[in-house]
């Protein structure tokens, strides 16, 4: 499981596991001050009274104030483009549907530790602008097996332009989705969001954290198959065809991808978002890869743990 660490202290439910604005019981000091009736005494400090009564020659008593802890919102966005659902059997590629189911069991249960609430949010099955999105707010505890029974029964045919569509919804939902909430948006991002969208969703001030799901050897980089016959799947058909690509080729397209993934991580960082970069579907290497996302989040934080 990984911590969820918001950059800003958040103003959420009580009784979770993340640190909030309010004073309350917690464990992280926000302040110390004299001593008032009805304090409780375990609030005191006393090596910090019996400094301040020996400077004073008077007996003072200095109690903290800690953090109240709450339950962090947590909203899980999935990509369902036809090229996510692309089925690997048989093939040397990345399988993303298993990579994604990774990446949400691991998300939700970290959610769970942390006492908090669970949304999902997708298009599949909603090509028409007019119908709705599969949403389930997080109103409630962690219920993983629907969101489970969701990404094992919905189909990969959200639009080009769903992911996009699916954030704008997310902007409208003020009420469920409040200031500090953590979003994960999870795609492989080779169907751009527009950079207006970003400027909506920015605007809400969320902990908004893109997933990126991409094959390390097909999509960031591109291997040496030049004069090869090779294998390579219709995602909207499903069905296989052969290529064969020449030294030209496979360089042309060895850039392109390199060049793509560049870009798409600095236009992130020039959004101020730390994005996770997942090229397996082990376990293992997921869990890895969220470690690495938040070290740097906390270094950029500027705490010490």
């Amino acid at each position: 499981m990984i911590p969820l660490v918001p950059r800003r202290r958040l103003v959420g439910l009580a009784f979770g596991a993340v640190e909030s604005v309010r004073r309350g019981r917690g464990f992280d000091v926000a302040a110390t001050r004299t001593y008032q009736p009805g304090d409780p005494v375990d609030a005191i400090d006393w090596k910090a009274s019996a400094r301040l009564s020996t400077a004073q020659a008077s007996d003072v008593f200095v109690v903290r104030e800690y953090h109240a802890e709450e339950a962090p919102r947590a909203v899980l966005v999935c990509d369902r483009r036809p090229e996510l659902g692309v089925d690997a059997a048989g093939l040397p590629v990345l399988d993303k549907p298993a990579a994604i189911g990774v990446v949400v069991d691991l998300l939700g249960r970290s959610v769970a530790a942390a006492h908090g609430l669970l949304g999902y949010l997708d298009l599949a099955g909603r090509a028409d602008p007019g119908e709705e999105a599969y949403w389930r707010p997080p109103r409630g505890q962690v219920d993983l097996r629907l969101i489970e029974d969701r990404l094992a029964t919905a189909a990969w045919d959200a639009p080009q332009d769903g992911l996009a569509r699916a954030l704008e919804l997310l902007v409208r939902t003020r009420a469920d989705v409040p200031a500090g909430s953590f979003v994960f948006v999870v795609s492989d991002f080779l169907a751009p969001v527009p950079a207006a969208v970003w400027a909506q969703v920015l605007a809400r001030r969320w902990e908004l954290v893109p997933v990126i799901v991409q094959d390390p050897v097909w999509e960031q980089d591109f291997p040496p198959i030049a004069s090869v016959v090779t294998p390579v799947r219709d995602p909207r058909t499903g069905r296989l065809a052969l290529v064969r690509l020449s030294d030209d080729e496979v360089e042309a397209r060895r850039d392109e991808h390199r060049r793509r993934l560049h870009t798409l991580l600095e236009e992130l960082e020039a959004r101020d978002l730390a994005p996770v970069l997942v090229s397996s579907a082990d376990p293992d290497d997921v869990l890895e890869a969220f470690h690495a996302w938040d070290a740097r989040r906390r270094r950029e934080r500027g705490r010490v743990w």
